[in-house]
């Protein structure tokens, strides 16, 4: 995984509360076999006027211009501002995926699902968590200015919000593991690894000592 150290980038707004995994990727793309290719079908249902399915051609399909990610001023954007509870419902991991296809690497919200949260941890997409206060002042500067800016500083779990000669700074939490896994960029397979590499290396020695045959 790409480690994540700061981030500056526009917000995309997902302006709901209690969006769901299914929301944020329909099931029927659950039929992919591959890793790749789910950025295309993020809320595909709220994006496309049509149904869409696996293979499908989107240029095919009709954009919802009512929806943020088909406009034009929130292109580019790598954080997603959003709503509490995102990400509730099925715990399906391919809604990370399709973010993060998408191209975002960090949500802003007040608060995230919990299986949803632990999720986007192991897949280096940054959940920051902020007070439903400072969420609506931010989705209230959002719609005066599309291309308000926003700095995320994981080392000092701050997140900077700048608007003109104006900036402002809010701090956030996050757990040590959960940050060092995202500033060191290591997937679950590494961090269990890294955690446990003495433990492993004892094993492999026993065994190999009760059991020579396994060196041939």
């Amino acid at each position: 995984m790409k480690p994540f150290d700061t981030l500056c980038s526009n917000l995309v707004p997902i302006d709901r509360d209690n969006v769901d995994t299914d929301a944020i990727l329909p099931k029927q793309y659950m039929a992919i076999i591959t890793r790749l290719g789910f950025g295309d079908y993020l809320f595909d249902s709220w994006r496309y006027r049509e149904p869409g399915a696996p293979g499908q051609d989107n240029a095919r399909r009709t954009p919802n211009p009512d929806f943020a990610l088909n406009q034009s001023a929130y292109e580019g954007a790598q954080i997603m501002l959003a709503r509490r509870n995102f990400g509730c419902g099925s715990s399906r991991e391919h809604a990370v995926w399709a973010i993060q296809q998408y191209g975002i690497r960090a949500l802003v919200a007040p608060s995230f699902a919990d299986i949803f949260y632990g999720n986007c941890i192991r897949n280096g997409l940054l959940p920051v968590r902020l007070p439903a206060d400072v969420v609506d002042g931010l989705f209230a500067r959002l719609a005066a200015n599309p291309r308000l800016q926003v700095c995320i500083d994981l080392e000092a779990q701050q997140l900077s919000v700048e608007d003109g000669a104006h900036v402002e700074h809010h701090g956030f939490g996050i757990e040590e593991r959960h940050k060092a896994t995202l500033s060191q960029g290591l997937d679950e397979i590494d961090r269990i690894l890294a955690e446990n590499r003495a433990a492993i290396e004892a094993l492999e020695s026993r065994r190999f000592a009760q059991e020579h045959w396994l060196r041939k």
